[in-house]
């Protein structure tokens, strides 16, 4: 057991160097995007598709759907 401290930046490249041997690269990319910041501000974005929207609104909206997918009901 190695009890030296070493910089994150060798234990990340070690650690990302066994994972290409142990797995191929396709796999260690789809394992390492798990833990990847994503960008943007979600609850802005999320506030310019929605607008104003209120949960009554959303659920008539999603009522009045179903309701033309089955017509006479």
């Amino acid at each position: 057991m190695n009890t030296e401290t070493r910089p994150i930046s060798e234990i990340s490249r070690q650690a990302t160097h066994i994972l290409f041997k142990e797995m191929g690269i396709v796999d260690t990319i789809r394992f390492l995007n798990q833990f990847s910041v994503g960008r943007g501000d979600y609850t802005k974005e999320r506030e310019n598709w929605l607008g104003g929207i209120t949960l009554d609104n959303a659920i008539a909206q999603i009522k009045a759907e179903k309701n033309k997918a089955q017509p006479g009901t």
